[in-house]
């Protein structure tokens, strides 16, 4: 069983980024912001539009997949800053100053005098502090990833959507087209037998009534699939009024829905979602920093070296230098680390109670979903049936009236049933469709590329 799937494509260094990126990793880069150019081209909207198409065009142009990008670059950042700890820090200082003195009735006289100095220093140790700090940087930069991860994909699952309800509603439009057509031919119908005198006037009107209900039901639909036009324009960053068109989808089948284990799909979900990779990349990254909260409390070792020139005017220059290695041992803070522990460790509780929160709102996903893939089959297959019985029934019964052995109320009843199963299948099919990709999402599992290569 396909579960559909969606092409993040976006550049795939934004999974792991480092800070010091290499020549090969920043190459790879401008491969990628080419290929992204491919994918979010805006011209494409003047050819029919395939739902890769749409999906791209959605994910390109939504604001809310720049901000979210940002956000991965900003905490990139912030690692490269976490790794300034491990190299050493260097200063340099100069002073040049002009000093005037008098005593008494003595002339004012003057020197000037220069210094120069530079030092370095080097932490050596810290029971950890650097370390953790470091780690704490890189689980929110995974963190980060993993949310732009399970946005995007909320955002491909949007415009899927969107997508199938522009094509519910086209069907539906076509569908009222049908019914209209049949009404118009039970009207004709009638019209001759009344004026043949084997009908009443009740059946003309009443034959009447239903095409206007006819005309008046696809008046509506063709309004809703206006703003399903609209509302998918939108979503692929345009406006409302753009014109486009979707590439011709063929009629689907209810493919079979292998029946799978339920706990295995869970298995997976948790194995594979993006927003539960983001909370335990959240626990470990407050793990990380209760841990150099604690280390704050410690004592340190560091490393230090200082090279210093000054002079005055009239007096010969003097130098010094220094090296050495200092330990810092905190004594007392007014009780500020272990409150700061205190606060770190409840934060870390948060977290772990966020996380399984989720872990069981997964497994209420995952089995809402497939159990709604599973009811929108088997609501497809039925609906096939119905509509099938329905047209034949239908034929039947106009043919009996038009050849005068009928009446124009089981003619109409079977005109109805007509048109409503037709309805009832549109939704069937663009539910049992949606419903694939609703499971693909409850698991994790939407990928572009494979749609790709199935389509």
């Amino acid at each position: 069983m396909w579960l559909g799937s969606v092409a993040l494509v976006w550049p795939a260094s934004a999974v792991a980024i480092d800070p010091f990126g290499t020549e090969d990793e920043i190459t790879q880069g401008r491969l990628d912001k080419a290929a992204d150019d491919v994918h979010c081209a805006r011209g494409k909207i003047a050819s029919p539009l395939a739902l890769t198409d749409v999906v791209d065009l959605a994910l390109c142009n939504n604001p809310q997949t720049r901000s979210l990008w940002a956000a991965a670059r900003g905490q990139a950042a912030q690692l490269g800053s976490s790794l300034a700890a491990y190299l050493p820090t260097l200063s340099a200082q100069g002073s040049v100053s002009q000093n005037f003195s008098a005593v008494g009735n003595q002339p004012q006289t003057s020197a000037t005098s220069k210094s120069a100095s530079l030092s370095a220093s080097y932490l050596l140790y810290d029971f950890g502090g650097r370390s953790a700090t470091l780690e704490n940087a890189r689980q929110l930069l995974i963190a980060v990833n993993a949310t732009r991860d399970a946005t995007l994909q909320g955002n491909y699952f949007i415009a899927v959507q969107a997508y199938y309800a522009l094509l519910s509603a086209r069907a539906s439009v076509q569908s009222y087209q049908a019914a209209e057509a049949s009404a118009e031919e039970s009207l004709a119908a009638a019209q001759a037998r009344y004026q043949a005198g084997v009908a009443t006037p009740v059946d003309r009107l009443q034959a009447q009534t239903t095409l206007s209900q006819a005309t008046f039901n696809r008046i509506n639909a063709e309004g809703s699939e206006r703003n399903a036009q609209g509302t998918l324009a939108n979503i692929m960053g345009f406006e409302a009024t753009q014109a486009y068109s979707l590439q011709p989808v063929p009629d689907a089948t209810p493919d079979p829905v292998i029946e799978q284990d339920i706990g295995q799909l869970i298995s997976a979900a948790r194995q594979q979602r993006p927003d539960l990779a983001a909370a335990e990349s959240q626990i470990k990254a407050a793990e990380a920093q209760l841990e150099a909260t604690r280390a704050s409390g410690r004592p340190s070792i560091s490393l230090g070296a200082s090279a210093g020139l000054s002079g005055v005017t009239g007096v010969p220059d003097s130098s010094n230098s220094s090296i050495g290695v200092t330990l810092s041992v905190p004594l007392f803070s007014g009780f500020k680390t272990t409150y700061q522990v205190r606060a770190a460790e409840a934060q870390l509780e948060g977290k772990v109670a966020a996380r399984d929160l989720l872990a069981n709102q997964i497994a209420l996903d995952v089995w809402k979903a497939y159990q709604g893939l599973l009811s929108n089959s088997q609501a497809l297959r039925s609906a096939d049936d119905l509509v099938a019985a329905a047209a034949q029934s239908e034929k039947m019964v106009l043919g009996r009236y038009k050849a005068g052995l009928g009446n124009i109320l089981d003619t109409l009843v079977a005109q109805s049933t007509l048109a409503n199963a037709h309805q009832q299948r549109v939704t069937a099919l663009y539910n049992f469709l949606l419903s694939r990709f609703a499971l693909a999402q409850a698991i994790g599992q939407l990928d572009l590329t494979q749609m790709e290569t199935r389509n």
